[in-house]
């Protein structure tokens, strides 16, 4: 991992795959043991599943859909003193436990 910062992602609690955001936006990867693994779901119907890498110059719209809105983003903004534009750093402290099988986590 050589972005400046990063996150795990997990699918049903299984760790899925990487997200980092680097210099140029963001990528999103696959773990190989994930893929090998029998039952397997992609993150998102935007994400299959891939050994190729995932690059955007923005936030992946399914990643940054997990975020909170209206008064719980403030709420978050707030509480942990994150920028509102900063879309990761949100990602980060918001989505350990969001709503659906995805969960970020993030690395230290």
């Amino acid at each position: 991992m050589n972005g400046l910062r990063s996150a795990y992602v997990y699918v049903r609690d299984i760790f899925a795959g990487t997200l980092e955001e680097t210099d140029f936006g963001y990528s999103f990867s696959y773990d190989e043991g994930y893929l090998n693994m029998e039952n397997a779901t992609s993150v998102s119907l935007t994400l299959p599943l891939s050994s190729d890498g995932y690059k955007s110059q923005v936030l992946f719209p399914f990643f940054d859909g997990l975020i909170p809105e209206g008064w719980l983003l403030d709420v978050v903004s707030r509480n942990w003193k994150i920028d509102i534009n900063d879309r990761f750093g949100l990602l980060l402290v918001a989505c350990k436990d969001s709503i659906g099988n995805v969960s970020i986590r993030e690395v230290k």
